[in-house]
């Protein structure tokens, strides 16, 4: 008899690992300053982000999943920038 791990092309972890990967891959997250600063994102793709996972796009194109107060960091220069430019 076999279980699911035997098999991995037959579902199980293997499989699920194998998808996330793909989609990591095809999300394209980018490292970078996104540690650093606080980026502005509509609000409604903050709280889709909360209730889904999925990664929200900053103004400055930016893509990660948020998960830290931005309170505790400066905004993103850049972010600012186009915001501003968009306001005036």
């Amino acid at each position: 008899m076999s279980t699911p791990l035997d098999s991995p092309d037959q579902g199980g972890v293997a499989t699920l690992d194998r998808e996330l990967e793909e989609l990591l891959r095809e999300e394209n997250l980018e490292p970078g300053d996104h540690e650093r600063f606080s980026h502005y994102v509509k609000k409604e793709k903050i709280l889709e982000s909360a209730l889904t996972g999925k990664p929200v796009r900053a103004l400055c194109g930016k893509k990660w999943t948020p998960g830290r107060d931005p309170e505790k960091f400066p905004i993103c220069p850049t972010c600012k920038e186009i915001y501003e430019s968009m306001t005036a």
